[in-house]
């Protein structure tokens, strides 16, 4: 069998932007002490306040599972690090392979792999589990139902109705593979906590404090060597708030925490070697506009002159350097990060966005929709002054700045807007029902870097909805067009490399012009490390997983098992 045939990248369906923003003050709650044993770590996740119950249900569909249930208690068939364009990363898979038309997916599994319990992983368990979520509708969102077959002992086919390359991804890198034995009299496996899970991953559950989640190795964990966990406990910890989190990193109460940290440089040059970071921006920063007026979006970002004007207007040297302290990258208006997917990025001039404004292509792409200066100095059409609100959540800071900064960076171009701070609850239904103009958000890669999954969450037609109905995917914006909606369709057809360019040239021609979301750069995802207790964590110079310690990532079971005691 030819291992990873085809290397690709879903997301989380309606994944926000997740800034958790913290000061650089304040005291911390240590969540308890840690464990008698010197190799623990501990590990903040942005929980402020008490944890209200210990769920480690994997296919709980609110997000409301703990942290530590995807990829270090439960585990999948593969790893797909989004953190770089590296290869799907074996797990309780050893190989893959695709039939010519993409109907048929062949896994090979690995030998010897037990659950926590000591039960034996067969294939029966992957057969089950896979066919569990294809033919549960809460659970398969792909519209597309397989069926998973046992070959042999240590091989399984999935067989598709129709060409499925795309799903590749998803299925063997975010489905968590479980025991029959325990699931299959369960009737609802989307409900229930699941408060004693048993999974294949480098830790099994321990004890539960509302200070505290803590893990133990696992004793039957298949992987050795260097793939053999070797820190004996893990602790999730809160902190009594979020100003908490500088001082509980300089103390090494944590250990691994993903914050942003305005003062991180001169905390890591006062730290004498104890403190380390790592940076993997993919999620691409943007003014998310309510942009389609045929299904109720009102206001002027509806004319796509205006998003154009708004683009030019922007100083994004200013933004990264104010509001994100320069550890932003470059965004592209294709919404991929260009340092991960510069060969999906057909044309060269769609790969970095303006980083300084152009106030006179501004001026003069609204100036020939019909717009005129007014006395106030803000551009006016039919008796309307050119005005609009932009939403952001309260408390998140850099954005908080930075929507701020956009503000008087609009004034320049004639162009009012209104900045409204707003509770997290309150910014999420408005976008999901359409009713606002401009939100600051990001678009999140997903689980591959595979361009398919932005496109399919984020511009295909077939997600928008009317003004007043809920989003069913990310397409907030409410964003149609019949050319992209039919290159996304052939994305999910075909594995053929300059079909694939043909198709991406397409959806980006379009996006550069039509501007439903206004990039703005490609957001840090700083991660923070006290190497007082453990070492080995992810740094620039080897992004071996994609480290943030929130936001359901796949790659902490692979984190906590590379680290190793000091």
């Amino acid at each position: 069998m030819r291992t990873f045939k085809r290397r690709s990248v879903v997301s989380l369906a309606l994944v926000s932007a997740l800034t958790l923003t913290l000061g650089a003050c304040g005291g911390a709650d240590n969540g308890g002490d840690r464990p008698a044993s010197s190799t623990s770590v501990s590990v903040f996740t942005g929980q402020v306040g008490d944890f209200t119950a210990p769920n480690f249900n994997p296919f709980n569909t609110t997000g409301s599972f703990l942290q530590p249930t995807q990829g270090v208690i439960y585990e999948a068939l593969f790893y797909y690090n989004i953190a770089r364009a590296d290869q799907p990363r074996p797990v309780l898979g050893t190989a893959f392979e695709w039939n010519e038309d993409g109907t048929v997916l062949t896994v090979e599994l690995r030998k010897g792999v037990k659950f926590s319990d000591g039960s034996a992983l067969t294939a029966d368990d992957v057969v089950f589990s896979l066919d569990l979520v294809s033919h549960n509708p809460a659970l398969n969102t792909s519209g597309q139902v397989w069926q998973t077959d046992k070959l042999d002992a240590d091989t399984v086919t999935l067989t598709f109705p129709k060409p499925a390359f795309t799903l590749e991804a998803q299925i063997l890198g975010r489905e968590p593979i479980v025991p029959q034995a325990i699931w299959r009299d369960i009737a609802d496996p989307t409900a229930g906590t699941n408060d004693s899970p048993v999974g294949t991953g480098p830790y099994m559950f321990s004890e539960y404090t509302p200070q505290a989640i803590i893990l133990q190795r696992n004793p039957n964990y298949w992987g050795t060597g260097a793939e053999a966990p070797a820190i004996e406990y893990v602790r999730y910890i809160s902190l009594a708030n979020a100003d908490a989190a500088t001082t509980a990193l300089q103390q090494g109460v944590t250990d691994w925490q993903g914050s942003f940290l305005p003062t991180l440089k001169d905390l890591i040059a006062q730290a004498n070697g104890t403190l380390s970071y790592s940076n993997t921006p993919q999620a691409t920063t943007g003014l998310f506009t309510c942009s389609n007026a045929a299904l109720g979006c009102t206001g002027p970002q509806t004319d796509p002159a205006v998003r154009q004007a708004m683009y030019y207007a922007m100083d994004r040297t200013q933004l990264n350097t104010q509001a994100a302290a320069g550890f932003s990258l470059p965004a592209s208006p294709t919404l991929l990060p260009n340092f991960i997917n510069q060969a999906e990025i057909v044309d060269p001039a769609h790969r970095e966005v303006p980083q300084t404004a152009d106030l006179a292509r501004a001026k003069s792409i609204l100036e020939q929709a019909g717009w005129t200066m007014g006395p106030e100095g803000y551009y006016v059409k039919d008796g309307q002054t050119l005005e609009m609100t932009l939403s952001d959540v309260s408390g998140w800071t850099d954005y908080n700045t930075m929507c701020e900064l956009i503000a008087g960076q609009f004034k320049a171009a004639g162009i009012k807007l209104t900045v409204n701070h707003v509770a997290q609850n309150q910014w999420s239904q408005a976008e999901v029902s359409g009713n606002f103009q401009l939100s600051m958000n990001s678009v999140n890669m997903g689980a591959s870097s595979n361009p398919y999954y932005t496109y399919n969450l984020y511009v295909n037609g077939a997600g928008a909805r009317p003004v007043g109905e809920a989003a069913v995917t990310t397409n907030t914006m409410r964003y149609s067009n019949p050319a992209v909606d039919a290159a996304v369709t052939t994305l999910a057809s075909t594995n053929d490399p300059d079909e694939l360019r043909a198709q991406y040239a397409i959806i980006q021609n379009a996006l550069a012009e039509d501007l439903p979301i206004i990039p703005i750069y490609v957001n840090s995802a700083l991660c923070e490390y006290n190497l007082t207790h453990a070492t080995g964590w992810p740094s620039q110079d080897n992004l071996y997983a994609f480290p943030l310690p929130w936001g359901g990532n796949w790659g902490t079971g692979i984190v906590l098992r590379t680290i190793r005691p000091v």
